[in-house]
């Protein structure tokens, strides 16, 4: 499987943007990746070193039109920790 696969996109909201000087950045990620995919994956992509890597398995919201009733997809985030001596990844330096 390619990194590029592995990683979907990256996951902008208002938490996610208190962890960028922490170096902690968050990404949807493929629900079938593990933590060591999701840690090479970053690495060759970003050209960074990563520390450690938390995964969250985030359940589809439910959807109702009228009587009919649905779930969004569910979906798998990761939460990257880059180590100190490592470089910012450069896409989320000017969201910072």
């Amino acid at each position: 499987m390619n990194s590029y696969d592995i990683i979907i996109k990256p996951v902008l909201s208002e938490k996610s943007y208190s962890g960028i000087a922490e170096k902690r950045y968050t990404f949807k990620v493929i629900p079938s990746a593990t933590k060591t995919q999701i840690k090479t994956a970053v690495e060759e992509i970003f050209g960074v070193k990563v520390a450690k890597v938390n995964t969250i398995n985030c359940e589809g919201k439910l959807k109702r039109q009228g009587k009919y009733e649905g779930r969004r997809p569910n979906f798998k985030k990761a939460v990257v920790q880059l180590t100190k001596e490592s470089k910012a990844i450069e896409f989320f330096e000017s969201l910072a």
